[in-house]
């Protein structure tokens, strides 16, 4: 008896040779995900041997973009995006703009297309990947610092915006001149019609989601996690994520990216976001692997030797155009030459949107098969070269600073929150506690002050943290505490005490070295999050340092000694 087994050969293939690909690409420094587009273009049918079940490979593709867009909106934070707002909306706004239109001049008065197809190609070209960027960020440890948060920001926008672009796609393709449309989209109505009916069945789904699915999605995972089963809990997470991508898509006629990106919206706000977003991981990690798998897939290699002038060129238009607006935009907003920089390389490539919005476009007759062979060469060579890039970023800027006199400028721009009043009272002068970083525990140490009314002065890298201590009459600096001018806003060569609260190990020692420098007497407080890091600053005698871990376990043990032992204070002691 013969069996059909092609969604297992399919399966068998897609995994096995991204697992293969994925490794050598992380083992030579590059993205996994470059290794998983490689894979799909082995086994699909513009190369020779083994060809998989194309029209399977996409439906699987359907369900990895809906757990990609689940885990977009499981981290989607409101609050980090309102943080970086005045630089992210903005700077992603004109830069999405700005590589549209580059994409759609190339591709309508150098290639001939017609201006519709021009257009969407142009906006295929202007969203990032997320996947690339998070990860190369994480890579670096520069998630919580300044410069990935305004990156992360950034991209969260871009993002919404391509979200938008999905939705509104299908009724203008009648405008724009696609293709394959129905023939109701090919009728009399009006096309602002067509529009308002897309955006009441959005308004709709969205309105829904917040106030009927914000209360049943934590409700059912609720009755759920009482049962006790790991396995149940992950199933509901997964069914939620599809069940809901499904019935927006057939209910109010919405993408099943958007249903999903709201799905994770409103888990986010539950008090199980943390867990969905634990069990769901394998899931999402699997199915994503097999949307860039299906997406190779659509690849003709032949396009590299038939078409190398337009693969380069548009290589240069997110490589060199994106990064080049970026770093304008962000020197714009007056920030230093060392954030340009950083964001630049983050937004120089293009991933995943890229190739749900290409591939939409293809099935609404928007965009040529051409197109999507461009794109994804495009962002094949862009995501490989990400990490070189990211790896110029500060040898590029020491170059600069030596040999120019713009660039030192642009480094050490005045900024309006770089130096404290000169009103500030003498009391915040002299004697005072200097705060470096106010995060979660530097805002507790900050309001420990308060209560006992201890001048203190906060060094924090993120501008608008600065500006909101500033409304509070806070003193506080706006900078990086391992640039000494910074610190000696801070008055830190009069300070009694300085406190690093910021996570950002490896700045630790250049912030510390800088502060004995200007204030040799000066008393330090370190915190730290790796044990080894401790134990060694420790043995350096460098200050008072303190460990996340230890100190929870010493509170906890103490916690649990004195209900033993009431009125006795039971002190645990620091490992050596």
């Amino acid at each position: 008896m013969e069996h059909n087994i092609s969604l297992i050969s399919t399966l068998a293939a897609g995994f096995g040779i991204a697992l293969v690909l994925g490794f050598v690409a992380e083992r030579i420094k590059m993205p996994a995900l470059v290794g998983y587009l490689l894979a799909g273009i082995i086994i699909g049918p513009n190369t020779p041997g083994f060809v998989a079940d194309v029209q399977l490979a996409a439906q699987l593709s359907e369900i990895g973009v809906m757990l990609l867009m689940f885990g977009v909106g499981l981290h989607f934070s409101l609050r980090d995006l309102l943080a970086v707002r005045r630089i992210a909306i903005p700077g992603a706004i004109v830069q999405m703009a700005f590589a549209t239109v580059l994409g759609a001049l190339l591709a309508f008065y150098a290639w001939g297309w017609p201006w519709g197809q021009a257009l969407v190609f142009g906006v295929t070209l202007s969203c990032a990947s997320t996947v690339v960027l998070l990860k190369a960020i994480e890579a670096r440890g520069a998630l919580d610092t300044m410069n990935g948060r305004i990156a992360v920001g950034w991209l969260v926008v871009e993002d919404l915006a391509t979200v938008l672009v999905l939705v509104l796609l299908p009724p203008l393709a009648s405008v724009l001149g696609g293709a394959n449309q129905a023939p109701a989209a090919a009728s009399d109505v009006p096309i602002w019609v067509t529009l308002g009916v897309t955006l009441l069945q959005v308004a709709g789904f969205v309105a829904l989601m917040l106030v009927a699915g914000s209360r049943l999605i934590p409700w059912v995972l609720w009755h759920v996690s009482r049962t006790g089963s790991r396995e149940l809990f992950t199933l509901a997470v997964i069914a939620a994520a599809i069940g809901i991508a499904f019935g927006a898509a057939q209910l109010f006629s919405v993408s099943f990216a958007l249903g999903a990106f709201f799905a994770g919206m409103v888990m986010r706000e539950s008090e199980f976001a943390h867990r969905a977003a634990q069990e769901s991981l394998p899931f999402r990690d699997a199915f994503s692997v097999l949307f860039f798998v299906a997406v190779g897939m659509l690849f003709e290699p032949a396009v590299l030797m038939l078409e190398p002038i337009k693969v380069l060129t548009v290589v240069l238009i997110i490589v060199v155009g994106k990064g080049l607006a970026s770093l304008l935009l962000v020197l714009a907003f007056r920030y230093p030459l060392n954030t340009a920089l950083t964001v630049s390389a983050s937004l120089a490539q293009i991933g995943e949107f890229s190739f749900i919005l290409a591939g939409l476009s293809v099935a609404l007759g928007l965009l040529p098969a051409e197109g999507m062979s461009l794109i994804l060469a495009a962002a094949l060579i862009s995501i490989a070269l990400n990490p070189l890039l990211f790896a110029m970023v500060e040898p590029v800027r020491r170059w600069f600073l030596a040999r120019s006199d713009i660039a030192r400028a642009l480094e050490i721009r005045v900024d309006p929150y770089a130096e404290l009043p000169t009103d500030t009272a003498r009391r915040y002068l002299e004697g005072q506690v200097v705060i470096v970083g106010f995060g979660r525990v530097g805002r507790r140490i900050a309001d420990a002050l308060v209560e006992r009314d201890i001048p203190y002065v906060v060094v924090e890298q993120r501008r608008e943290v600065v500006e909101a201590l500033r409304r509070k009459g806070v003193p506080a600096v706006s900078g990086n505490a391992t640039d000494a001018a910074v610190l000696i806003q801070a008055h830190i060569a009069n300070a009694a005490m300085m406190v690093v609260a910021t996570p950002d190990l490896m700045d630790i020692r250049a912030t510390v070295e800088i502060a004995r420098t200007l204030n040799p007497d000066i008393e330090l407080v370190l915190r730290t999050h790796s044990e080894s890091e401790s134990v060694l600053l420790r043995q350096e005698g460098v200050g008072a340092v303190f460990f996340g871990e230890e100190e929870l376990a010493r509170g906890m043990a103490g916690y649990v000694l004195g209900r033993f032992f009431p009125g006795m204070t039971h002190p645990v002691p620091v490992p050596d």
